[in-house]
């Protein structure tokens, strides 16, 4: 039987803290890993109460008869939020399927400070593009801390608020007619593929992850930049504990072969 020495253990164990998300705490003041953490099939629970464009007070669950693609961002941001609506507008035009007919589209700032005039003043930037009957299906909500924590917690979704602006991810969810969540796609701009996609499989109800969690692996947001930049520290790590782990590996079980191999001789 192959046995394991200590240094070989250490470095499995680094390796496996090395691939595993850092620990996520609730946004109580404690120190917060910014990023997703998909959690596909969770239903958005019924009581999650936001206010709409006139300040009505609505439950987000009551809002999804359709499939639906939920973006979060906060209305001033300086960042990559323009980025993600522009994105969302543009894909609108192109994935062959009918706004208000067979998906919506709802946008939710995690800004507990944004209030419905914001959302309306926001959402008048995109109706340039769209007919007032497909912007009415694109709902911009805004809500409370508790309201806005309790969303962003069931989805995985974790920003950190820095002075007056915010670092978070940038990602849209696809939701199911059930207001089940079935697919992340991340970045500020979607293939249109991609997108009808994801809508007709929410409409049958089928999840699927997708590989650019990856890519929150290797990129993080500099919020002085106001862009991503390569994790070259995090990735060069990672690689020089994988390869010392195999090799570690690899010459422990050559030396377990040839003990074998002396002692059967």
């Amino acid at each position: 039987m192959t046995k394991f020495n200590s240094p070989c253990i250490c470095l499995i164990f680094l390796l496996f803290l090395a691939f595993t998300p850092a620990k996520i705490f609730a946004q109580d003041g404690n120190p917060e890993e910014v990023g997703i953490v998909e959690h596909l099939d969770t239903i958005i629970p019924a009581g999650i109460t936001f206010n709409n464009e006139q300040g009505q007070p609505v439950q987000l669950k009551s809002l999804i008869n359709k499939p639906t693609i939920l973006s979060l961002v906060y209305y001033d941001c300086p960042g990559i939020c323009p980025a993600l609506l522009s994105g969302v507008s543009d894909v609108v035009e192109k994935i062959g399927l009918e706004l208000g007919k067979d998906y919506q589209i709802i946008t939710v700032s995690f800004n507990d400070l944004d209030t419905p005039a914001e959302a309306i003043e926001k959402k008048k930037n995109y109706l340039g593009k769209h007919s007032r009957s497909r912007a009415s299906n694109w709902i911009y909500l805004t809500g409370d801390s508790a309201n806005i924590y309790a969303l962003t917690h069931t989805l995985g979704y974790n920003f950190q608020r820095q002075g007056n602006d915010f670092m978070h991810p940038s990602c849209i969810m696809v939701l199911s007619p059930e207001a089940k969540v079935t697919r992340y796609l991340y970045g500020t701009s979607y293939l249109p593929f991609d997108v009808k996609m994801a809508v007709i499989e929410a409409q049958k109800g089928q999840s699927r992850p997708t590989i650019n969690r990856a890519l929150e692996y290797c990129f993080s947001y500099d919020p002085e930049g106001r862009k991503y930049t390569l994790q070259v520290t995090k990735i060069t790590a990672t690689v020089i504990i994988f390869f010392a782990v195999l090799l570690f590996i690899i010459l422990i079980v050559r030396s377990s072969r040839k003990k074998s191999k002396i002692q059967n001789s």
